[in-house]
């Protein structure tokens, strides 16, 4: 069993920057992918970015890439999201979530743990 807490999450204006924080309790994190999506209000679940189990494959949304980057710690079981340049659209909550399967996902679905989420808040 893996739990996920995030923490990070925050109100900052148009070209700002925060750092998301994925902590997981459980030994196996290490062996898993994990996962960041997001929650705006009116619209469906969204992937940002996911890295494998041990870093070596990154794969993000177009709609992040080039300002966010998603990286782990395996010896402190955490993985990360920094956000840089952050827009209006990234408004949202961001959910943390791991995948037994090593290499990661796009897909909500193929995640086997969740986080509780994390208000992102972006002012223009």
């Amino acid at each position: 069993q893996v739990q996920l807490v995030e923490s990070g999450g925050g109100a900052v204006q148009a070209g700002g920057s925060l750092r998301l924080t994925c902590a997981a309790s459980g030994r196996t994190f290490s062996a898993y992918a994990a996962g960041w999506f997001r929650l705006a209000p009116g619209k469906e679940r969204e992937f940002v970015a996911f890295i494998a189990w041990n870093g070596a494959r990154t794969y993000y949304a177009d709609s992040v890439k080039g300002r966010f980057t998603i990286f782990r710690d395996n010896a402190k079981n955490t993985v990360y999201l920094q956000m840089n340049s952050l827009k209006p659209e990234d408004t949202a909550v961001y959910y943390c979530a791991a995948n037994v399967a090593r290499y990661g996902s796009a897909i909500a679905d193929e995640y086997d743990y969740w986080g509780q989420g994390t208000q992102v808040t972006v002012s223009s």
